[in-house]
C-alpha cells in the first residue's frame, strides 16, 4: 500500500506543478514579447536498498518556446519589435543586464529611454539611453534612435543594444521574468540585429492549447487522487481482515 500512495503522490505533485506553469502561461496570454513556459515529466528511480523497483514522477521546466508571437501594428514611434531571434538589453531590478523580447517604450522622468515597466533601456555601450527633451522620437531598423527638434537636423542620439543567443550560450528565464544567460554574463550587442518600429510583438501563448493541456492535467490530477483513496481504501479492508484473524 505504501508503495501505492508515494508513487500516486508524486504524480499528483507533477500534475499540480505543471497545473500552474500552464497557469501563468495563460495569465500572459496577452502580455506583449511573453514566451510561453514549457514542462515535462521525469521519471526517476527510487534508489534504496534492494532492486530499485519504484518510479516516482517528476515535474520539470525544459524552458519556453522559441517560436515568435504574433506581430501588432500600432503607429507608435516608441514600439519597436525585434524580428528574428533578436532580444532588447535593459537592467533588471537587481542592476544586472536582462533581455526582453517587449519593445513597448517609454521616456522616464530623468528622460532616460524606459520600458512600460520601468526598467531602464541599454544603449549599445550597455549604458542607459538619455534622450534630448522635446524632441520627436524615432526608431531606425538598425536601432539607431534619432531626435529631431523644431527648427533643428535631425540627430543620432544612440542605438538600442540588441543581442542574438546562439546554440551553444542560449538564454533561460530569471526569476524576475528577464532572460539572461547561463552563466548571467552578458551577451555582446548584434549590429546585424533588426526591428520593426511601430509594432509589438505579442504573447506566443496559445489560450486554446494551454486550456486543453490544463483540462487534461486536472484529469491526470483526479487520477493519482483516486488511486490514493484507493490505496486507503484498501488498507482500511486490510486492517479489518487482520482484526477478524486477531
Amino acid at each position: 500500500m505504501d508503495r501505492l500512495v508515494y508513487t500516486a503522490m508524486t504524480g499528483a505533485t507533477a500534475a499540480a506543478h505543471r497545473q500552474s506553469v500552464l497557469s501563468n502561461n495563460l495569465a500572459n496570454a496577452s502580455t506583449n514579447g511573453f514566451r510561453a513556459e514549457l514542462s515535462t515529466y521525469r521519471a526517476v528511480p527510487l534508489r534504496g536498498d534492494g532492486s530499485t523497483t519504484r518510479v516516482f514522477a517528476l515535474e520539470a521546466t525544459s524552458g519556453h518556446l522559441e517560436a515568435p508571437g504574433p506581430s501588432q501594428t500600432t503607429g507608435r514611434p516608441l514600439d519597436v519589435r525585434a524580428t528574428g531571434n533578436a532580444w532588447f538589453a535593459v537592467q533588471g531590478l537587481d542592476g544586472t543586464e536582462g533581455y526582453t523580447r517587449a519593445g513597448s517604450l517609454q521616456i522616464g522622468p530623468d528622460g532616460t529611454l524606459q520600458t512600460v515597466n520601468g526598467l531602464t533601456v541599454f544603449s549599445d555601450g550597455s549604458a542607459p539611453l538619455a534622450l534630448p527633451a522635446g524632441g520627436e522620437i524615432s526608431v531606425a531598423p538598425n536601432g539607431d534612435i534619432s531626435s529631431k527638434t523644431a527648427g533643428q537636423p535631425t540627430v543620432v542620439v544612440g542605438r538600442l543594444k540588441m543581442v542574438t543567443p546562439t546554440a551553444d550560450d542560449p538564454l533561460k528565464r530569471s526569476d524576475d521574468g528577464l532572460f539572461r544567460t547561463a552563466d548571467t554574463a552578458p551577451l555582446p550587442h548584434d549590429p546585424l540585429a533588426r526591428l520593426q518600429s511601430g509594432a509589438l510583438e505579442g504573447s506566443n501563448v496559445s489560450p486554446i492549447e494551454t486550456m486543453v493541456g490544463m483540462i487534461q492535467t486536472a484529469r491526470q490530477f483526479e487520477m493519482q487522487m483516486r488511486l490514493v483513496q484507493t490505496a486507503e481504501s484498501n488498507d482500511r479492508s486490510a486492517g479489518q481482515l487482520l482484526s477478524l484473524q486477531g
